[in-house]
């Protein structure tokens, strides 16, 4: 026999838009700590097998700044502030350190924007989720190049417990 102790998937409850609000502020948060380390990692990072995923990576700034207009955008749509703190940023002599910080904070972004997304749908926020999906199939992009730069496999973060 099921006991009701435990919530189930289907009964979690939904986010309201304050918490929406303050997730997607976590979000532009994170977005901000990727513009700052991918500008800089871009222009510290040497060593000739480094110069492609260097000039990729000022690539990647300049979308992880469209995806912070894009969310804040969102979140005064909802009617929040949007925040104005990075989260920190990880600095490293290595360049293979720094790839791998960029790596882990993109997988963590993914993890968080397929969240964000499914939140979205449960509201009834269907454009913002679409929002967030073409800034998800971007931020994948980001993992794919990072990983083929570091030589190792396309981490799978489709588990929120797992880490990459």
């Amino acid at each position: 026999m099921a006991t009701n102790s435990s919530v189930t998937e289907k009964n979690k409850p939904k986010v309201g838009r304050k918490d929406l609000i303050n997730l997607l502020n976590e979000d532009l948060a994170r977005e901000y700590q990727a513009i700052i380390a991918y500008v800089v990692y871009s222009q510290v990072i040497n060593g000739a097998q480094y110069m492609n995923i260097a000039d990729e990576l000022e690539v990647h700034a300049a979308e992880e700044l469209s995806h912070a207009i894009i969310l804040a955008n969102q979140i005064d749509y909802l009617g929040g502030m949007p925040t104005v703190t990075p989260k920190p940023v990880k600095t490293s002599d290595k360049a293979e350190d720094m790839l791998r910080f960029d790596l882990d904070n993109e997988n963590e972004t993914i993890r968080n924007y397929r969240q964000r997304v499914q939140q979205c749908e449960e509201i009834g926020e269907y454009a913002l989720a679409e929002h967030l999906r073409k800034i998800l199939m971007q931020e994948q992009d980001h993992q794919i190049a990072l990983a083929t730069a570091l030589g190792v496999d396309i981490p799978d973060v489709t588990h929120t417990d797992q880490r990459a």
